[in-house]
């Protein structure tokens, strides 16, 4: 996926100029598909000399003035024929699976330290998605349009992390239980 089609959902729900993009990016989108403010204001930049956004310069009082996309006929005739294309099926290619999968050629204590880094990195994005699920979506079988659709994203995101957590827990549970990890090791008590 090409940032263009992710900006191209967001400026579908709600127009906004590249500063408000970027709040976005930094509050939900950026969970599943990260940009930097650099790279969102290049590709919105050729997004509009490639007709899929409109610009309009919006007067600010006691501030410089804005630029306010929405997308125009020709990004939403691109954002229908970026949908319905085929999507490759996702695999896991992921560092740390090659870091696990080399653990016999290096030091077990710091396989497990990072194994302990990832799981608790996303059993805090778990938690954030959990909170943004109770706050924003209280009463879920009563979403529908583009309110379901994001809630359906958000519960994607929600699985992926219940599953890498309790992968990288599972991780540790093996690794410390691994006769052929050094004694000292097995002795210390897996991180919970």
């Amino acid at each position: 996926m090409a940032l263009e089609h992710a900006l191209l959902v967001s400026l579908s729900e709600h127009s906004g100029s590249g500063y408000e993009l970027a709040r976005r990016f930094d509050k939900s989108i950026g969970f599943f598909w990260s940009a930097s403010h650099q790279q969102i204001y290049r590709v919105l930049k050729r997004m509009d000399e490639a007709g899929w956004v409109d610009g309009e310069t919006v007067g600010q009082d006691g501030r410089p003035d804005k630029r306010v996309y929405r997308v125009s006929d020709a990004g939403r005739a691109e954002l229908r024929r970026w949908i319905a294309e085929p999507t490759e099926a996702g695999h896991l290619r992921d560092e740390l699976a090659v870091k696990i999968r080399a653990a016999s050629f290096g030091d077990i204590n710091d396989v497990r330290a990072e194994v302990g880094r990832h799981r608790d990195d996303h059993a805090r994005r778990l938690e954030v998605y959990r909170l943004i699920e109770k706050r924003d979506f209280p009463v879920p079988d009563r979403l529908s349009g583009t309110e379901l659709h994001q809630y359906l994203v958000l519960r994607g995101g929600i699985r992926v992390e219940e599953g890498f957590t309790a992968w990288c827990q599972e991780v540790l549970d093996a690794l410390h239980a691994d006769p052929t990890t050094p004694a000292r090791v097995r002795s210390e008590r897996p991180p919970t």
